[in-house]
């Protein structure tokens, strides 16, 4: 009889180790293969660098930045490829725990296209256009804060002083003993003398010469053919003309109180600074040297050796 052989062992099922869940990198590898995308899409879309993109799918933590920096980059290519942003990141950081990056340092963020970049030429112009902004408004202020001072700097030129008046009082009168002063404002022939008595002064004047009237004179009276080309004042005031233009007047009282009754006066002017030499009285002139009183003379008339000058400096 043969020999049976024995029957085979039933063998044990032995149980299938559970898949491994895809990682992060995976993930969004196989979602965006899913919608045909390549990375240079997603470089585009994300503005991430490219080689970020493929150290994020490989898992390569060291060549990529900080953690915080590397859990954006993994929401936005997420984002882009319609998985879930939260979701993503928090299976990145789960991933990630632990883990120390060799490089810390912040990288600069490099555009994926450069067409979308600024043109240097443009950013080179907007820089140097705000400078000079700068500079100009610099200027501008402080030329507004510096003009003030300069205003207050300047000094007015000096204007030429107007004589001082004062209004006319309704009535003047001449202060007793104030001296009564004959000033030419032209070329005038004229005579002083004592009521019908001896002669003062006879002669010319020019413009800014003086006479003064002695005071001394009992009655003193004036005698010329150009009124309007004598000044007379009386102490500080301005007697009213003694006559009309181009008449000749004789017998022209010169007391103070005489010649202020034609009216109210001015104040006198200050003598200009380049007046003449007052004309002293001279001495009682010799009868043959002296003019006739009818016949005015038109010219100077000299004067004898021994009567002083007409224009000497008063007493």
């Amino acid at each position: 009889m043969p020999k049976r052989e024995p029957d085979p062992e039933p063998i044990e099922d032995i149980p299938a180790e559970p898949e491994a869940p895809l990682t992060v990198g995976e993930r969004l590898r196989a979602a965006r293969e899913d919608k045909k995308m390549r990375l240079e899409d997603i470089a585009a879309q994300t503005r991430i660098p490219q080689r970020h993109l493929e150290a994020l799918e490989r898992s390569e933590w060291d060549l990529l930045p900080a953690p915080t920096y590397t859990t954006g980059f993994a929401k936005s290519y997420a984002g882009a490829v319609g998985l879930d942003r939260m979701e993503i990141g928090d299976q990145l950081r789960a991933e990630m725990g632990g883990q120390r990056f060799t490089a810390n340092t912040i990288e600069a963020f490099e555009p994926a296209d450069p067409r979308r970049t600024m043109p240097k030429s443009l950013v080179i112009g907007t820089v140097v256009g705000l400078i000079v902004l700068i500079a100009l408004m610099s200027w501008l202020n402080q030329r507004s804060l510096q003009t003030p001072d300069e205003t207050a700097n300047v000094v007015p030129a000096p204007q030429a002083a107007a004589p001082a008046t004062t209004p006319a009082p309704q009535a003047a009168v001449a202060p007793a003993g104030a001296p009564v002063v004959l000033t030419a404002t032209a070329p005038v022939w004229f005579q002083v003398s004592e009521k019908g008595g001896a002669s003062l002064f006879s002669g010319m004047l020019q413009p800014n010469q003086t006479y003064a009237v002695p005071t001394t004179a009992a009655a003193p009276v004036l005698k010329t053919g150009k009124p309007e080309a004598l000044r007379i004042t009386v102490g500080n005031q301005v007697a009213p003309p003694v006559g009309p233009a181009a008449t000749t007047v004789s017998n022209v009282s010169l007391l103070g109180t005489d010649l202020m009754k034609a009216g109210a006066a001015a104040p006198a002017a200050a003598p200009p600074p380049a007046a003449a030499a007052q004309v002293k009285r001279s001495a009682p002139a010799p009868a043959a040297s002296r003019p006739r009183a009818s016949a005015p003379a038109p010219a100077p008339v000299p004067a004898p050796a021994e009567t002083p000058p007409a224009t000497n400096t008063t007493e």
